[in-house]
């Protein structure tokens, strides 16, 4: 299938390229507009007149290099016009084109009106928060409460985002896992090592965020959504860039410094980034379970406090090579070196017929690191005149982790005395992933409003995991072999796509289709519980996309889109071990989940490009990401699990509404109310409950001078349904206020993060035998003082942002 399905996209690739070169070629022109310092003047309009009576035929921005093309236009004779703000105007011309031909004409050359002016100041901001059809974009560099947060803080607190139990997973769409990318690069990571990946990565260095709710075809099929994180890079001529540094405090310390750096020249751009985190927070957990056996009620209460030192060194270097004006390759090194030290305590105490019966305290020290390495080399290329383009990327990627544990439990009586002695136990869970990730896309304009898209993309993962755990007897541990385990883990996904663009009047339409071809196998090497098993899974999956765009006039547009997507298990949730909680409590992966698979259909308006309302509906098969539990009543153990629970239906809607109060105040309300139902599967027991969810988020903006400005922002989430777990209502409130300095190239920033303390998730379950509720409380509350400082040359931007490729996703790992 493979083969045949490869064979098959590499020959349509051969014969649109034919095609191409057999058509007659169009006319055009094309060129570029430079200041007089030599540098692009992005975005100056250009403008295609006739010759013979001075009437427009057509008009163009330039990009960020300068650059704009008039493709499709008939046989004459035509004047240029170039014009931007604050500079002169200036023609060129005239230029007989021909038939089929298509000429280079020499850069139109623009002069500041004003010759002692030096630079261009900008003192427009775009706003924090843009909301579009099917996107909304974070804007971060111009949000004060940002600053001095990590990418995740920034992620869990935007609207339309959230934060998913248990493994801490984000979603945009229905709460269903939304797929990360970094500047459209797949991460490969999920779970745990995903939100390290998040939490490690600044503010500071990242431009914006895109939340996609609706994706082409081009992109990895995810019924979640997409986040894209764009990370900075400067693009002026020669070098600039910034430094940062920054302290706080909540209960206890936080620190981070870092620098962006980007040195341009007409043919060669180098960039990069580094940061350090080094932090110390808390975390709480509370749970209470209530069983009933034998006509007994026993009760376990837990109190769970860890205290975790974390050391971050996340960096990024590569370069840019432009070949011509319409050929680039890139090469890319990045990474995240992560360490984390844990002190913890957990109590225990046992009840039974509200008597309480012992206390079983467990102490712990957990030394874990990780190391995430990305390799990429890309290229990207105009072919010919016509518009068509190729971009290619290649990636290697390695995850590495050790985390070692050793842990003591004591047991006393409800009078404080030792009935036992100490159980010491070690937990060691090594693990190594490595993935290859190749693709390529290419692009055929048929005509001014129609082109074709299409791709090849191929994933190889490899990933072996250890569990080795056991007790210490006679000062030396053995492994105990009903959980020590080792599992090997190959997947490799072949995916192809055809994209369908074009515009029709006041239509535009974007239509898709993407293949994968999934092949997998696990292997389990355990003896005992943990006993020897295979586990093979091959399917082959079509994605269907449609996107209708409608412009009714000038103040009223319509979008319509459909995707199916799939949303595939995180490694760590596949493995078959059985993780250690405390005695009496476990975490099981599961070897059989398989993915789960969501429909979405989106309808929206636009009114006067600023108000916008979305209706939403989504179905998601095979349901998983979400915690369950398997209680055995007689040995009083808990184990949590995912499994293809169900089936979810959600409907919803969401408005949007950004308010310009006077001149030194604006803000941005986005609303999202939706009604969710969990269905069960006949085997997980008769589950059917529904519940609504409505978040609201609000920011505030303050301009209280032309160098000090102000933001306050706050959520709120009503009481809702996520799996089995019914949620309480959580709401959190933040502040910040900076101050430009040093020539307006410096920037103060004061924040105050959950001003209430109330970030919080309580939540209570009761499915089949479990009647349990639980409180999970981290350290959110929190002051941050941070300083940035920009140097090098901030006048007029000249060149393309950095994109390692096309826009690609990434996901699945697990920190």
């Amino acid at each position: 299938m493979k083969v045949l399905f490869a064979s098959l996209f590499s020959a349509f690739l051969m014969g649109m390229c034919c095609f191409s070169f057999a058509q007659t070629k169009p006319s055009a022109i094309q060129g570029k507009v430079l200041m007089e310092n030599n540098e692009a003047a992005e975005a100056a309009t250009v403008v295609l007149l006739k010759y013979a009576d001075s009437s427009i035929v057509q008009s163009s921005l330039a990009d960020r290099a300068g650059a704009f093309v008039f493709n499709n236009i008939s046989a004459n004779t035509y004047l240029l016009l170039a014009t931007s703000i604050g500079s002169n105007k200036v023609y060129s011309g005239p230029y007989n084109v021909l038939a089929g031909q298509s000429i280079t004409i020499p850069n139109l050359v623009l002069k500041l009106q004003n010759n002692q002016l030096k630079e261009i100041k900008i003192v427009a901001r775009r706003p924090y928060i843009e909301v579009k059809p099917g996107k909304i974009v974070l804007n971060v560099q111009n949000s004060v409460v940002a600053e001095g947060n990590s990418a995740y803080d920034v992620l869990r607190q935007s609207p339309g985002v959230h934060v998913n139990s248990g493994n801490e997973s984000l979603s945009i769409s229905g709460r269903q896992p939304a797929l990360i990318t970094i500047d459209g690069k797949p991460t490969n990571l999920t779970g745990d090592d995903l939100v390290n990946l998040l939490r490690g990565m600044q503010s500071s260095n990242i431009d914006q965020i895109e939340m996609i709710t609706s994706a082409s075809a081009k992109y990895d099929a995810s019924g979640g959504g997409i986040i894209n994180i764009i990370q900075k890079k400067g693009t002026n001529i020669g070098t600039n860039g910034s430094v940062t540094a920054g302290f706080g405090y909540g209960k206890y310390y936080k620190s981070r410094a870092g620098i962006v750096f980007n040195n341009r020249t007409a043919k060669l751009n180098i960039f990069g980034n580094y940061s350090l985190d080094a932090n110390k927070t808390s975390r709480y957990i509370n749970t209470d379970r209530d069983i009933f056996f034998d006509n007994i009620l026993s009760n376990y209460n837990v109190d769970y406090n860890n205290i975790q030192k974390l050391y971050n060194h996340n960096f990024k270097v590569g370069a840019d090579y432009s070949i011509s004006s319409n050929q680039t390759i890139g090469l890319l090194v990045s990474g995240i070196v992560h360490t984390d030290d844990f002190s913890k305590d957990n109590r225990l105490k046992i009840s039974n017929q509200n008597q309480l019966d012992s206390v079983i305290i467990a102490t712990s020290a957990l030394d874990r690191g990780t190391s995430f390495l990305n390799y990429n080399i890309n290229y990207n290329g105009v072919l010919d005149k016509s518009g068509r383009s190729l971009s290619a990327d290649l990636n290697y990627s390695t995850y590495s982790r050790h985390s070692n544990e050793y842990i003591t439990n004591n047991f006393y009586t409800p009078a404080g005395i030792k009935y036992r002695d100490a159980l010491q136990l070690e937990n060691l869970s090594p693990s190594n992933i490595h993935i290859w990730t190749s693709k390529i896309d290419y692009v055929n304009p048929f005509s001014k409003n129609t082109r074709v898209e299409a791709g090849l993309k191929y994933n190889h993962i490899q990933s072996d995991n250890n569990l080795i755990f056991g007790p210490l007897v006679n000062e030396i541990y053995e492994a105990d072999p009903d959980y020590t385990n080792r599992f090997l883990y190959t997947e490799i996904v072949t995916a192809g796509y055809l994209n369908y663009v074009s515009k029709i009047g006041k239509l535009d339409i974007t239509a898709g289709l993407r293949a994968e071809n999934t092949s997998s196998m696990g292997r389990s090497t355990g003896i005992g519980k943990a006993k020897l098993a295979t586990n093979k899974n091959k399917y082959f999956n079509i994605f269907p996309q449609l996107q209708l765009n409608y412009q009714a006039n000038k103040k009223n547009v319509f979008n319509l889109s459909y995707s199916r997507g799939i949303h595939r298990p995180d490694y760590q949730d596949i493995n078959p071990f059985l993780y250690y909680t405390d005695l009496y409590d476990y975490v099981s992966g599961n070897p059989n989940l398989k993915p789960e698979y969501t429909n979405s259909l989106q309808l929206s308006h636009t009114y006067n490009q600023t108000f916008i309302t979305t209706l939403y509906y989504n179905i998601t098969n095979d349901a998983y990401d979400f915690p369950v539990y398997e209680q055995d009543d007689s040995t009083k153990v808990n184990v949590t699990i995912r499994k293809n629970f169900g089936r979810i239906f959600v409907y919803g809607a969401t408005f949007y509404a950004p308010v310009q109060f006077n001149h030194w105040w604006n803000a941005s309300f986005n609303l999202d109310a939706s009604y969710l139902r969990y269905t069960a599967y006949a085997i997980n027991g008769n589950f059917n409950r529904a519940s609504q969810d409505i978040i609201f988020n609000s920011t505030q903006n303050f301009t209280l001078s032309s160098s000090v400005l102000a933001e306050i922002s706050s959520r709120y989430e009503s009481p809702t349904l996520y799996g089995v777990n019914q949620l309480k209502q959580s709401y959190t409130v933040n502040a910040g206020i900076s101050k430009l300095v040093f020539g307006n190239r410096g920037n103060i920033k004061l924040n105050i993060i959950d001003i209430f303390n109330s970030d919080r998730e309580r939540y209570r379950i009761m499915y089949q035998n479990i009647n349990l509720s639980g409180i999970n409380k981290r350290e959110t509350r929190r002051v941050l003082l941070n300083f940035t400082y920009r140097f090098g040359k901030t006048s007029i931007k000249s060149a393309i942002r950095h994109n390692t490729g096309n826009d690609d996703e990434l996901r699945r790992t697990g920190n």
